[in-house]
């Protein structure tokens, strides 16, 4: 759809504020129903009560939440949990506590790591380049790598099947908003990646294609540049170096804190940002129906503060089609809050079109999640 091809509407009734997100109706919550996610046309109502404060959620479209720190190690990535996907979009949660045994190679598509605990090397054709919790480590689809971590480490794994990681347009703002591109940092050809090329015996590369992998064995380590050169290449980049973008007077929506963009889905960060100060100004995310997009949320540390009963580790999963927003115990502070400051990490991917739970979450789905929101809890 081309943007801006919208059925030309306009209207109000009743009691009903001038701003979205602020200045509302005493005693009203305010719910907004939009086109596109938040880039399109939108409507916004104010209700006497909560537009979550349900008594009863039955079928496929209930929020989901799952535990994903529960589920068992894997030795590959490729052997490691899947908690979401589609055709454009695996979502997988992996925990190793040793170093991989073999190499990796994912010929579906650019591969994202978020590492949400550990930190040490990762190795691959360009050099090694190391890694700590907070580090997103982009992977162009087709390179070998290895991690070599010092202990355990747990990475949430997000793959653009089929397509490619880029940047998003900063538009007004200019090209060094949100962080500097200049930060971003590369893999390099040191000492330590030299001793990792000679070790001697056998190297085994995985390869993931259609979902299928193939094993190659090389009498060598397949890691034997001696140098390159171009535009392609890994990188990576911290939370701690994410520079939101926020506003006094008005709440902006998420998807002011996109880092990444793929073909069908958008990768977000949330990260800590001063409060809204203006009186009449919204300090909650607002409730909405993001009917064209799937929204999941993965807890990575801090206080998440719209979410009770949240630990960090946890990934939230809300199907397109339902009113969403905070939970009861935020809804105190929609209009004033006791901290400066959010005080949060955490990594929001927002896809285009459904998402497939995978089997191997079952295990450590929160059942009662959907009961959270319930009328009086």
């Amino acid at each position: 759809m081309v943007k801006g091809q919208w059925i030309p509407v306009r209207g109000a009734q009743g009691q009903h504020s001038r701003q979205a997100h602020a200045d509302l109706p005493p005693g009203t919550f305010e719910r907004e129903i939009s086109k596109e996610g938040f880039f399109g046309p939108a409507a916004f109502f104010h209700h006497r009560n909560p537009p979550t404060g349900w008594s009863a959620f039955e079928g496929p479209l209930r929020p989901r939440a799952f535990n994903l720190a529960a589920l068992a190690a894997a030795p590959s990535p490729w052997s490691a949990p899947r908690v979401l996907g589609n055709a454009a979009v695996d979502v997988r949660f992996w925990s190793l506590t040793a170093p991989m045994p073999t190499l990796a190679r994912n010929a579906d598509g650019d591969q994202l790591l978020f590492v949400h605990a550990g930190q040490g090397d990762l190795f691959c054709d360009y050099g090694r380049i190391g890694f700590e919790a907070g580090d997103y480590l982009y992977l162009p689809r087709g390179t070998m790598w290895r991690l070599r971590p010092q202990g355990a480490a747990a990475i949430l794994m997000i793959e653009a099947s089929g397509g490619h990681f880029t940047l998003p347009d900063r538009g007004l703002l200019g090209p060094h908003a949100l962080f500097d591109p200049a930060i971003l940092d590369t893999p390099v050809m040191d000492e330590a990646f030299s001793d990792h090329q000679n070790a001697i015996g056998d190297v085994t590369v995985e390869i993931k294609k259609r979902g299928q992998l193939s094993r190659v064995t090389f009498p060598y380590n397949p890691l034997d540049a001696v140098g390159w050169h171009g535009e392609l290449a890994p990188a990576r980049l911290n939370v701690r170096d994410i520079r939101p973008i926020t506003s006094h007077r008005y709440h902006l929506p998420p998807s002011v804190h996109t880092t990444f963009l793929a073909e069908r889905f958008v990768v977000c960060t949330f990260a800590p940002r001063p409060f809204e100060t203006d009186p009449g100004a919204l300090k909650i995310p607002f409730f909405h129906n993001n009917d064209d997009y799937e929204e999941v949320i993965f807890y990575h540390a801090g206080d998440f503060f719209s979410r009770d009963n949240i630990d960090a580790g946890m990934l939230t999963f809300h199907p397109s089609g339902f009113t969403h927003g905070p939970h009861p115990k935020a809804l105190k502070n929609m209009l004033s809050q006791p901290k400066p400051a959010t005080d949060e990490y955490a990594v929001m991917i927002d896809t285009r079109d459904p998402l497939d739970v995978g089997a191997d979450v079952a295990e450590v789905e929160n059942l009662a999640y959907v009961d959270s929101w319930r009328s009086g809890t």
